[in-house]
């Protein structure tokens, strides 16, 4: 294996790398790839869901919730017959288009502190959270 100086990033207090703003302490979201998803009007077909639905499921975990929130958009990519936005639909495109653009940053662990695991289970979906208990409140990891 061979290393490149000239490809290498060195010394920068954060890095963006595949929709990521790595820093030495966190993990967060790069606001510039949320400018299309603002702008982008309401899904119209079945093909439109799908690539919103992947888009935001790859920061799914900078979302709270995010298997209920998207529950209604999934339904969307069954076998329907008819492709219809009701209502709960439109509400669950719009959460998670808010909640992409407002995602936390997830920090970086310190093992010397405690963790607190959040677990979720109901008829609409499974979840966990991993948080830690940091000096002043509790945050993701």
């Amino acid at each position: 294996m061979k290393i490149s100086f000239k490809k290498g990033h060195f010394l920068f207090k954060e890095l963006k790398a595949l929709g990521h703003v790595v820093s030495g302490l966190s993990l967060g979201t790069d606001k510039k790839k949320f400018a299309a998803v603002l702008v982008k009007p309401m899904p119209q077909n079945k093909k439109e869901i799908q690539s919103f639905l992947g888009f935001a499921g790859y920061y799914r975990q900078h979302i709270k919730d995010f298997a209920s929130i998207a529950r209604p958009s999934y339904k969307l990519c069954d076998k329907e017959p008819v492709f219809e936005m009701t209502v709960d639909r439109v509400k669950a495109f719009e959460s998670l288009r808010k909640f992409l653009t407002t995602a936390p940053l997830l920090l970086i662990p310190d093992f010397k502190l405690p963790f607190k695991l959040y677990i979720d289970a109901s008829g609409d979906g499974l979840g966990a959270a991993l948080h830690q208990v940091q000096i002043i409140n509790e945050k993701p990891v």
